[in-house]
């Protein structure tokens, strides 16, 4: 599917929101396997043991960052070279092109804490975060990226109060301007509002045992 999609990105250079979503998916569902990978082999990398136990253990870590940098480049590509070129995207594509450069970045700074990918990651949100600022509080895409950015702060850049903080100007923005909503805008806001509460509580009660969760830039029906 990952192919497929990148296939069509390279041929209509414009998507339609069901492509959108589609490219997110896919590209999702195989970097996610990966992360998962990672996190469980950097587990048993810092536990003591068997030294060539450890060492094979490294060996595996490093061939999945590679595999993660590759996947994550492939898709840097397509957004940065193809997606964000195109001058008649519309405002929700421009957010959600640039939060998803941002998530990916983010995915490599989990591994490659170079100061290059976290900052450029930060731009990358921020420029989300900027083109976000026509669409409604309500909106899925923007309330994704105020999820998705809140775990950038805390995670890689360790600033809980941003996290905080921004997580919760969302959700307290948005909550105001439930009554208005269609019964499917309702469930798919509420459904990530929901989200950022969970991460909230978390976070205030400096719990860091559970990794905070996040959401991958589609509609609310395709969150993972």
């Amino acid at each position: 599917m990952k192919d497929f999609m990148k296939n069509v990105v390279m041929k209509e250079k414009k998507l339609t929101q069901e492509e959108r979503n589609l490219l997110s998916v896919a590209y999702k569902n195989v970097v996610g396997a990966r992360r998962a990978s990672w996190r469980v082999l950097s587990q048993i990398a810092s536990k003591e043991g068997d030294e060539k136990h450890v060492d094979l253990t490294i060996m595996y870590k490093k061939r999945v960052e590679k595999e993660l940098t590759d996947i994550c480049n492939d898709v840097l590509h397509l957004l940065q070279d193809v997606l964000l070129k195109n001058h008649s995207i519309s405002p929700e594509e421009k957010v959600f092109y640039y939060k998803m450069q941002g998530d990916y970045l983010r995915y490599m700074s989990e591994y490659d804490n170079k100061d290059e990918v976290i900052e450029n990651a930060k731009i990358a949100y921020q420029a989300a975060y900027d083109a976000a600022k026509p669409l409604k509080s309500t909106d899925p895409i923007k309330l994704g990226l105020a999820l998705n950015f809140s775990v950038f702060y805390y995670e890689i850049q360790d600033d809980h109060k941003k996290a905080c903080e921004l997580a919760k100007s969302a959700f307290d923005t948005a909550v105001t301007r439930l009554e208005n909503l269609t019964e499917e805008e309702y469930k798919d806001a509420t459904l990530i509002m929901q989200l950022l509460r969970d991460n909230l509580t978390l976070w205030q009660s400096e719990n860091d045992e559970e990794p905070p969760v996040e959401n991958d830039g589609t509609t609310v029906r395709n969150i993972a």
